[in-house]
């Protein structure tokens, strides 16, 4: 069975960074788009950036300039960098490929940004 484990979330203060790693198994990984997910308290889960099997990028308006996706093939991981994080970026933070596929949802990892 397919497995994506998000890993790399915490607590950082607005203005810092993080790294999201998203490691995968049981998936031809090098061949699916891949999208990094988020879910905010209160609000439903939304699509953040996807990235395809050759390396097009695409983002969300609110993460445009400071999120960045990117992804190895040969370690079937994808990567999100963030930067200048704003408290709004709070969410938990998931990875799927894209469009998703609901038994490959993961625990994610907790992203909190202080005022």
């Amino acid at each position: 069975q397919v497995q994506l484990v998000e890993s790399g979330g915490g607590l950082v203060q607005a203005g810092g960074s993080l790294r999201l790693s998203c490691a995968a198994s049981r998936i031809i990984f090098r061949f699916y788009t891949m999208g990094w997910y988020r879910q905010a308290p209160g609000k439903q889960r939304e699509l953040v950036a996807t990235i395809t099997s050759s390396g097009i990028t695409n983002y969300v308006d609110s993460v445009k300039g400071r999120f960045t996706i990117s992804r190895d093939n040969a370690k079937n991981t994808m990567y999100l960098q963030m930067n200048s994080m704003k408290p709004e970026d709070t969410a938990v933070y998931y990875c799927n490929i894209n469009p998703p596929m609901t038994e490959y949802w993961g625990q994610g990892t907790q992203v909190t940004v202080s005022s």
